[in-house]
């Protein structure tokens, strides 16, 4: 058994036929009935490395068992990173919705995570810190109490330590490093444009590192030190450089079938416990196989 970032990882190997709950209530004695089924509720248990969901699934001899420190809704599409009696982080995928919109209900990140708390308490809820565009995948932060993302928001410059993305740019840049300022403001048609001028919009800093690069190609490492809407997109788009993907502010090509940004590092200080918060998510493989 080993610490994972958000609980433990069992492994265990079945010596005789048997079926999995009864398997699991003798090795986990710590655990109750209904936390085990919750487990496979949850898709934390793995048989042969396929999940399993059903509590009278049939082992047989010298199967292999995991049980995973992180819970992922029934539908498989959020994967929970970290969560405690306060706060869940998720791993959203690209093309899933932060939250409704007038068109969209049911298919967002709140709503899946809406249906997983109330399993867990009737009277539950969940809150929404922050967005991520719908095309963006990677790190989002939740409350599970009004108070608690109230006090994030409002201490959001105080408690907010990084937040770093990695994009796939379309051409080589040719700084290795730079800053992005401008000031941004939103048109009828719901477009973000940049201009120099401060009447005009909110200030917008980016701050972008260039990890690797060929002739069509840069990786880049970028962080905000504001969060306005759209706001990597259209600086990008400012240098020349649109992120792959990015139709809607200048990209020409579409190399990954998504846009080509995730939100990989999060950092801040927790709301209660005034703890330093770190978490971190893999670099998509299809941005790095340019290189």
């Amino acid at each position: 058994m080993k610490e994972t970032p958000s609980g433990k990882l069992y492994h265990f190997e079945v010596r005789e036929n048997t079926t999995l709950l009864p398997f699991l209530i003798e090795k986990m004695p710590e655990k109750n009935r209904n936390n085990i089924k919750s487990l496979l509720a949850y898709r934390q248990v793995r048989v042969d490395g396929k999940v399993v969901t059903q509590f009278n699934h049939q082992l047989t001899n010298d199967q292999k068992i995991e049980i995973s420190g992180q819970r992922q809704t029934e539908s498989s599409v959020i994967e929970i990173i970290y969560e405690d009696k306060w706060l869940i982080i998720v791993n959203k995928p690209s093309g899933l919705l932060s939250i409704a919109t007038r068109d969209e209900k049911r298919e967002t990140v709140y709503s899946y995570l809406s249906d997983y708390v109330k399993k867990q308490g009737r009277e539950n809820k969940i809150f929404i810190v922050h967005r991520l565009d719908r095309e963006t995948s990677g790190l989002l932060l939740f409350a599970k109490n009004e108070k608690i993302k109230r006090t994030l928001q409002d201490s959001w410059n105080d408690s907010i330590i990084e937040r770093t993305y990695v994009a796939l740019v379309e051409g080589q840049v040719q700084k290795q490093e730079g800053v992005i300022s401008s000031f941004l403001y939103e048109d009828r048609s719901f477009i973000m444009h940049s201009s120099a001028d401060s009447s005009k919009g909110q200030k917008a800093v980016t701050r972008f590192k260039v990890l690797k690069s060929n002739m069509s190609w840069s990786l880049l490492e970028i962080n905000l030190e504001t969060g306005r809407k759209n706001q990597i997109r259209v600086h990008m788009q400012d240098i020349g450089h649109s992120v792959a993907g990015d139709k809607k502010y200048g990209a020409k090509t579409n190399p990954v079938k998504r846009l080509a940004l995730h939100a990989m590092n999060l950092s801040f200080i927790h709301p209660v416990s005034n703890e330093k918060m770190v978490f971190e998510t893999a670099i998509p493989k299809p941005f790095a196989k340019f290189f």
